[in-house]
């Protein structure tokens, strides 16, 4: 009787090793082949290029795979009391680093049918990670950028968006990296296009004055050199014949969501609050418009997402939550609901409410003014993306003038030197600058 042998894999990048192990696993028994799920990938790491679906239909079609099925977590425990392999097949490379408290849970399990461990010499000179960095050097395309939020939200707690405005903030986003102490990595999943800094970064008010053919010169410089996906602040929407042509637009290049606000006229900023004229549309005239974006685009994997600003206006939760009813009824894929409240609790009720009424819509929030309020929290609450959604922006502009003044004082830049980046590292940020 054929051995029983499992192995557990990504499969998002298949190289030489995987197949190594895959052939060595296979000469063993009768192989079953784990393929981790989006969830379990982005448990730990970035999500995968490509979806679970596409990954084990792959692997299914390797000489010596007699079975695949999911692991939808890093740990193997539920695979392993499911099917007790006679033997774990797993490359040597898992000793040390964020597996080893993985590998020796795998090792007391087989323990306790008699199961063993098998760990063939990881392939020489392979990395997934090296081979990753090169394909994101070499960019992606629209189609794959364009699902990638879909596919962020139904495989992640929460999806962490900053603000970009240039093709620099955008490289800052891509490549930005926390590495916690258990070893897990950090990362923001997308680019927030805000109206709000990108108005600014060129000297002009944000009152929808910089119109989207504009705007989307800074879009195609952070298309240009990163590969995440992007959500735009589409403001009012203007018009709906209008923003029928927005949508179309955004779903050519790639953009994987817009969001539009629930208001009309002279365009001014939200946390202004009533401090300032704020008109609200009303709600049979915006599901208007959100019926007119939906009939407009053409994938199932665009995103339209309305802005809900009853609390900015000073209304209640009974006409957040009505709003909120009519435009998921009008076919909106999420809902960002807003305040400048900097307790942050009408946010906590709103999401509280509605999840008791919608389990599925996605819900983001903006803790611009709350933002005490930790992303833990923000789960707990129902929240499915926090968009940090203009801090890039603000940290440089005193940064900046900070360095200016200090030259005008020095006369000099000698003094601001702790302050730059070296030219050597400005050459090397940037492929293809040497």
């Amino acid at each position: 009787m054929q051995k029983k042998i499992y192995v557990a894999m990504s499969a998002d990048i298949l190289h030489i090793g995987h197949l190594n192990i895959i052939s060595h696993a296979a000469s063993l028994g009768k192989l079953t082949v784990g393929i981790l799920t989006d969830e379990a990938i982005a448990s730990y790491k970035r999500l995968p290029t490509l979806p679970y679906d596409v990954r084990s239909k792959t692997v299914e079609s390797i000489k010596g795979v007699v079975k695949v099925i999911p692991q939808d977590t890093l740990d193997y425990s539920d695979n392993l009391n499911l099917l007790k392999p006679d033997i774990v097949v797993h490359g040597d490379d898992w000793k040390s680093g964020i597996q080893a408290g993985v590998r020796t849970k795998v090792i007391n399990l087989l323990s306790q049918w008699g199961g063993e461990l098998s760990e063939p010499p990881y392939t020489a000179g392979i990395s997934s990670t090296k081979i990753n960095e090169s394909l994101k050097g070499i960019g992606t395309t629209p189609a794959t950028r364009l699902n990638r939020l879909r596919r962020l939200i139904n495989a992640k707690p929460i999806v962490r968006i900053m603000e970009s405005h240039s093709g620099l903030t955008g490289l800052i986003v891509e490549h930005a990296k926390y590495t916690e102490e258990d070893g897990m990595v950090s990362e923001f999943d997308g680019m927030w296009s805000s109206s709000l800094t990108d108005s600014t970064s060129k000297g002009k008010p944000d009152i929808e004055q910089v119109d989207l053919t504009t705007r989307l010169h800074s879009i195609n410089d952070m298309l240009e050199c990163t590969t995440k996906p992007i959500i735009y602040d589409g403001d009012t929407g203007g018009k709906p014949e209008h923003f029928e042509f927005t949508v179309r637009t955004l779903e050519r290049l790639g953009i994987s969501a817009v969001i539009i606000e629930d208001k009309t006229g002279l365009k001014k900023n939200s946390l202004f609050g009533n401090d300032v004229e704020q008109t609200r549309d009303s709600i049979e005239s915006f599901t208007y418009k959100l019926k007119v974006g939906k009939r407009a685009q053409i994938t199932e994997d665009f995103m339209i997402i309305a802005r809900i600003e009853s609390f900015i206006v000073g209304d209640t939760i009974e006409d957040a939550l009505a709003r909120a009813s009519a435009y998921v009824a009008a076919g909106a894929d999420g809902l960002m609901i807003h305040s400048k409240d900097q307790s942050g609790e009408d946010i906590k009720l709103f999401c509280e409410t509605f999840r008791l009424q919608n389990e599925k819509i996605p819900l983001v929030v903006v803790p611009t003014s709350y933002n005490h309020i930790t992303e833990k929290e923000l789960i707990e609450w129902g929240a499915n993306v926090v968009i940090y959604a203009n801090h890039l922006l603000r940290s440089s502009f005193p940064a900046m003038k900070g360095v200016a003044v200090r030259i005008l004082k020095h006369k000099r830049s000698k003094e601001i030197d702790e302050a730059c980046m070296s030219i050597k590292e400005i050459l090397e940020l940037i492929p293809g600058t040497k």
